[in-house]
């Protein structure tokens, strides 16, 4: 025998044994045990071996010449539920799947934001003039000065001061006590210094121009005048503020509002300063919400005492934001988001894995809220998930398809419903959902089978549990098994 037919017996050999192997593998587990036969398998499309895009709905040739391979439902039965995948444990691990459990927890959430340092305005003193005047002498050259209180800060000529002073020496001259008092008054609301007024009681002598000093010590800003101004009341002469305290500004996300609150910790870094931070607590939250920016802006506190923090300096700021109750919560990462909505892989035991629905709520660098879709202890897939949603999307769709065109059931709605006896196996509250062992179903000739049923929103679930005998109404909507009339067998025996 030549090397060419021992090279030829070798590969039939060799494709007969992993023909039996595959044979095998459809009856046995991987840990050696019998597997049930599938029933009643049948394709729902065909698609061709080389290319995923091209299927028909009946057995064929694809384009390269090659038989097309049935696709069944999910991988099982023809009774599978629809948008359920069954994975074999083996797949399972070459996938590399890791899952998860939605478990109570707190939100630790750190918001991130950006800021500027800014005087305290609590501390910050404006210094605006009573009277219309010249400004004769200013005794403080440039803003970012530091001053002391009762320091000089500018001289002031004004026709009305003059005036004032003239009208109370004249009531001295009179010695009379209720003309004194009155221009007093005056000069004290005319903002005269008390020690000026007292040096015009003692010299009966009228200043010509008059010394304004500073109400705190602080830093000058706003320095708005120079000699020779002509300055009026509601002019802004100068500003002070004290740098033993700075306030920041900051705005958060309109989606973030809510985490916000007054007393919460604050960490602050700038890059003027690497290495180095500060910690400080939110002061107050503003009660608008920015129209532009779509914004709302808090302000922060934090102790300056060696004032290496000045007004206008860019900051990083980390708010620590915690909720006061426990959340139902799952990782981030296990979170499918899309166009649609958000959605996650419910482990649904045995191998079966189904995209669920999920709405989100707050989260954190970790961890995202679930507001409905999911109890807790129930586990999702958060690795290799977005395979198996897909998967599990197309099952869906191909399923709603077949029920839709290939209907066997019949064409009337008496013929998409059906009355059956079965037993509950488990009970999915969160999800309204009832796996059931069903009996036959004669007149869509069905044998018996394990399937997981929806159940209609006027339908109450109080009653039932695991292992109960119910004997129950279902339809078939957009492909979906909906329980609407469930009752126990023994009550329906009565």
């Amino acid at each position: 025998m030549n090397n060419l037919s021992i090279n030829t017996w070798t590969l039939l050999a060799a494709a007969t044994t992993g023909a039996v192997l595959t044979y095998l593998g459809m009856f046995f587990l991987g840990n050696g045990e019998m597997a049930d036969m599938p029933s009643e398998r049948e394709p729902i499309y065909w698609v061709a071996p080389m290319d995923a895009n091209y299927t028909r709905d009946k057995p064929g040739k694809s384009p390269m010449g090659m038989d097309l391979i049935p696709v069944y439902a999910d991988g099982g039965s023809e009774n599978s539920e629809v948008g359920t995948i069954s994975i074999s444990p083996e797949v399972v691990n070459n996938l590399g799947v890791r899952t998860v459990t939605a478990n109570y927890r707190e939100l630790d959430s750190k918001i991130s934001t950006v800021g500027y340092v800014q005087y305290d305005e609590d501390l910050l003193v404006h210094i605006h003039p009573r009277v219309e005047g010249w400004i004769e002498k200013l005794h403080v050259k440039a803003a970012g000065d530091p001053v002391e209180k009762d320091q000089p800060l500018y001289e002031i000529y004004s026709p009305a001061l003059v005036n004032a002073q003239e009208e109370f020496l004249l009531a001295l001259d009179r010695n009379n006590q209720r003309l004194i008092k009155a221009a007093e008054d005056r000069l004290k609301a005319l903002q005269l210094p008390l020690e000026a007024i007292k040096n015009l009681r003692e010299t009966k002598k009228v200043a010509q121009r008059i010394t304004f000093y500073a109400p705190q010590s602080g830093v000058l800003d706003n320095l708005n005048i120079r000699e020779g101004f002509f300055v009026k009341p509601g002019t802004t002469l100068m500003s002070i503020g004290k740098l033993d305290q700075v306030w920041v500004e900051a705005e958060v996300f309109a989606r973030q509002a809510s985490l916000v609150r007054v007393g919460l910790p604050v960490t602050m870094t700038l890059s003027y300063l690497p290495g180095k931070n500060w910690q400080g607590k939110i002061d107050y939250v503003y009660p608008t919400l920015n129209a532009m920016t779509r914004t709302v802006k808090v302000r922060l506190r934090f102790d300056n005492s060696d004032r290496l923090l000045k007004p206008n300096m860019f900051a990083q700021v980390i708010i620590h934001a915690s909720s006061d109750t426990s959340l139902l919560m799952i990782p981030k990462e296990a979170v499918i988001r899309s166009g649609r909505g958000e959605r996650v892989v419910l482990v649904m035991g045995k191998g079966r894995f189904k995209s669920v629905d999920v709405e989100i709520g707050r989260y954190d660098d970790e961890f995202a809220e679930i507001l409905y879709g999911l109890d807790q202890g129930d586990e999702v897939v958060s690795s290799a998930q977005f395979l198996l949603d897909s998967e599990s999307s197309k099952t869906s769709d191909f399923m709603r398809m077949n029920y839709a065109v290939n209907n066997e059931i019949g064409k009337n709605i008496s013929d998409y419903t059906a009355t059956v006896d079965g037993v509950v196996n488990s009970i999915m509250l969160a999800h309204r959902m009832i796996n059931i062992s069903r009996g036959a179903i004669e007149k869509w000739n069905r044998d018996p089978a394990v399937l997981d049923f929806l159940v209609a929103d006027n339908v109450s679930l109080d009653s039932l549990h695991e292992g109960m005998s119910v004997r129950f109404t279902f339809e078939i909507n957009d492909g979906d098994f909906v329980i609407t009339d469930i009752l126990s067998s023994s009550m329906n025996n009565q």
